[in-house]
């Protein structure tokens, strides 16, 4: 990638902070009284996060080479697995499909030891679940 695409990329990593920020955030997020933990600490921290990034990207453009073809299709292969996830999810709830997706995005990377995918996927969505449900007080689908 040319430094111009890199500056590109930065500078819609930035606008689209920005939006999540401004709009997007404070539109989709309830507004909750007590706790202590706002709804919008994570979703705000992960934007400034981004924004951050998009302005080292923007200051410091790389001369690096894009990837081939295959990546991107390997990560749009990604990208339809975690879809499918997010729809089943909506229907089945988060307990029946995070191991199963879990399950598949571990075996896609490459992971074939069984006591690692045995902990990807019970261990890790049960985590995230106690920390949803439990401590942030979210319920989950």
């Amino acid at each position: 990638m040319s430094p111009l695409a890199d500056r590109c990329s930065g500078l819609f990593l930035v606008l689209c902070s920005l939006a999540l920020f401004f709009w997007i955030i404070p539109t989709y997020t309830e507004v909750r009284d007590g706790g202590w933990l706002s709804p919008t600490t994570i979703p705000n921290s992960i934007a400034a996060l981004l924004m951050v990034c998009g302005i080292l990207i923007t200051l410091r453009p790389t001369d690096h080479v894009p990837p081939h073809w295959q990546e991107f299709a390997r990560a749009g292969l990604y990208a339809g697995v975690l879809a499918a996830g997010l729809w089943a999810t909506s229907w089945v709830g988060f307990v029946y499909t995070a191991p199963v997706i879990a399950f598949v995005l571990m075996v896609l990377i490459g992971e074939r030891r069984w006591p690692w995918l045995g902990l990807g996927c019970v261990v890790a969505p049960v985590v995230i679940w106690i920390v949803v449900v439990y401590v942030l007080q979210r319920p989950l689908p």
